[in-house]
């Protein structure tokens, strides 16, 4: 019986299952988002999120220790130089897992791993906020030319009868001061 055992096994010894996850974390930390089975990824985010916890305090303590259980040394530097800036203020749950189907072959569950704070679609830094466009049309007229049933020319109606006139046009002011 398992009764009380967490660790999904995988189908492989100790050392490959350790060496897989390993493999696994360094090219979810230097790619940011990777294709995997279900079971795959759930055992990695076991694995993963533990170390990125660690890359939040920059010693050479947490690196040592990062670096045992990854055995990159690229994957360590991008550690704690990206993604912990990122996740700095997070207090947990690092990674993201989307089901995307089943694998033709042997029908086995696929899914994309990737960590939440460097995916673009769902994390978009917006600016200020564009103040929203009013569509109430009964705003724009004026209540005495309602009430009256006549409507007021356009502008641009009026900006002919000015130049016939011998008026310049609010655009026309700068083209004169140029020549």
């Amino acid at each position: 019986m398992r009764h009380g055992k967490k660790d999904n096994h995988l189908g492989r010894t100790m050392e490959h299952r350790r060496a897989m996850l390993s493999n696994m974390a360094s090219s979810l930390i230097l790619h940011k988002r990777i294709n995997t089975t279900l079971a795959k990824a759930k055992a990695l985010r076991k694995y993963v999120e533990p170390l990125i916890t660690k890359s939040k305090s920059d010693s050479t303590h947490s690196r040592r220790e990062v670096f045992r259980s990854l055995q990159d040394k690229y994957a360590v530097t991008e550690l704690f130089r990206e993604v912990a800036s990122k996740v700095g203020d997070r207090p947990g749950g690092y990674t993201r897992i989307i089901r995307t189907g089943s694998r033709p072959g042997d029908a086995a569950e696929m899914c994309m791993m990737e960590l939440v704070d460097f995916n673009t679609v769902y994390t978009q830094e917006k600016g200020p906020a564009k103040k929203a466009r009013t569509t109430r049309r009964s705003r724009g007229r004026k209540k005495s030319t309602q009430a009256a049933g006549a409507e007021e020319p356009s502008a641009k109606a009026q900006e002919p009868e000015k130049e016939a006139k011998g008026e310049k046009s609010a655009g026309d002011e700068g083209k004169d001061e140029k020549e």
